[in-house]
């Protein structure tokens, strides 16, 4: 085994196609900044954005070269700068907590547990990780938060005799669904509920029956996956991955070599992994919501290195392994940095107003449901540039909240939610996808490819979903 490995390894070849296809984005954002005019929206009295007002801007033209080409540093610069930082710290040290854990033998301890007991129904266990999963962002909104337990979902597919790729889909793509499929997610719901004065209680039946939908085909096309692999193993996406996670999440004999201390090992961190759920769910639901990645970062870093220390009785061998760990997940900073260039250049270049003007434009004097379409369009337009939820919802929202489009408010908000949900696991400018493929080395274009068929049906099931609520009033 090569003792170099780390468990969240960036191979050189999906390094260079990620970052080639963001540096083509961050190409294109920048030349559609001297082709789109540039706009603003109007300022209420008290300061604040009226996104019902737009106003063209002259004598403005594109963004500064230099700005363009420095923008993947000048973005940390920017009004989303302190967000980025902690999302890069936070994925460092999440990568850095989970290589210690690994070095340890916690990985191996309770995945070891857990296949032993599901080793006759894995089947079963895969559905109820990837419903568990869908409930965490159907509920909570969480979704880069499940960043954490992607290395721990993977490893213990692999136990039960399936592959990295299927870890992947119960657990990053399951909680993209479910933060789509929203019931009470207060990024989406609640929050696109607040703005235009809906009741996020009201018709709530129609949005149960529209995750369980979609949870039945996300199931559908893990299954079909899973039956797969089972005829022919080597037709794997993630193969080559799987051989090196089987060697470095071995039961790693230095550090982990007696029954007694293994046990110590699975209760140490099955207590530590139990504590940041709850410390996800408390942060949910109180007023330290918009500091939840802060609060994990003391976490993973304070009480990942202390559980390492417990396990190993070794501060010097935990803390190489958190080296390890943390250069290991480096380059994701390069994609956090690039993806989010391309909204910097267009906020610089001032075009992302005139874009959502004239597409607002095109809604006048059209059908309800093409009226519906529009905003659904509108919404993943945005959402290719904005992966922010929370600002996707305060430019949308407040918009459709002063014209008169013949939509319901409850409608508005379900078009909103799925427009802005099923697309964080799809486009490239989703930092949290690009993340998560990387880390079981998995191509961006082989995603899109093998799962067109997911989106294609989730796509007319979407468009189902808008056109019977209408039908029915919702």
């Amino acid at each position: 085994m090569d003792k170099n490995k780390t468990l969240i390894n960036i191979s050189k070849k999906t390094f260079i196609q990620v970052t080639a296809l963001l540096l083509a984005l961050l190409v294109v954002s920048i030349v559609l900044t001297y082709v789109i005019p540039a706009g603003r929206f109007g300022t209420n009295p008290d300061g604040t954005v009226n996104y019902s007002v737009y106003e063209k801007v002259d004598g403005v033209r594109g963004i500064p070269l230099w700005k363009g080409v420095l923008a993947p540093i000048l973005v940390f610069a920017s009004g989303d700068g302190l967000t980025l930082i902690m999302l890069s710290l936070f994925l460092l040290v999440i990568s850095a907590a989970f290589q210690v854990m690994n070095d340890a033998g916690g990985i191996s301890a309770l995945v070891g547990s857990v296949s032993e007991r599901f080793k006759s129904r894995r089947k079963l266990m895969v559905a109820l990780i990837s419903l568990l999963f869908m409930c965490f962002g159907a509920f909570l909104g969480l979704f880069e938060e499940m960043l954490t337990m992607l290395p721990v979902i993977t490893v213990l597919c692999l136990a039960v005799g399936y592959d990295s790729f299927t870890g992947f889909l119960i657990c990053i793509i399951s909680c993209g669904f479910g933060f789509a499929s929203a019931i009470t997610n207060p990024f989406t719901v609640l929050l696109a509920c607040e703005i235009i004065g809906a009741n996020p209680m009201e018709h709530i039946w129609y949005r149960v029956i529209i995750f369980i939908v979609m949870y039945l085909l996300l199931e559908s096309f893990i299954f079909l996956y899973i039956r797969r692999l089972e005829k022919k193993p080597e037709m794997s996406y993630t193969y080559e991955h799987d051989l090196r996670i089987r060697e470095t999440a071995n039961l790693n004999e230095a550090l982990s070599a007696s029954a007694g201390r293994e046990k110590k090992t699975r209760i140490v961190y099955a207590l530590f992994l139990i504590l940041s759920l709850v410390l996800i769910g408390v942060c949910s639901f109180t007023s330290l919501r918009s500091y939840t990645v802060v609060v994990l970062i003391a976490y993973f870093l304070i009480f990942g290195i202390i559980a390492g220390v417990l396990c190993t009785s070794s501060f010097k061998t935990v803390m190489k392994s958190f080296w390890n760990g943390f250069m290991g997940a480096l380059p994701t900073i390069v994609f956090i940095a690039l993806s989010a260039s391309v909204k910097y250049v267009f906020d610089e270049g001032s075009v992302l107003p005139t874009i959502a003007n004239q597409i607002n434009l095109l809604a006048q004097g059209k059908s309800v449901f093409v009226i519906a379409l529009i905003v659904y369009a509108i919404v993943l337009v945005l959402e290719f540039f904005i992966s922010s939820s929370t600002a996707k919802a305060i430019l949308i929202m407040s918009l459709l909240a002063v014209v008169n489009l013949g939509l319901t408010d409850q409608m508005s908000v379900l078009i909103y939610t799925f427009a802005d949900g099923y697309t964080n696991v799809l486009f490239p400018t989703s930092p949290v996808l690009l993340i998560s493929l990387s880390m079981i080395e998995v191509n961006y274009f082989k995603w899109v490819k093998k799962s067109i068929p997911l989106f294609a049906v989730n796509l007319a099931l979407v468009i189902a979903f808008i056109l019977i609520g209408i039908v029915i009033g919702y």
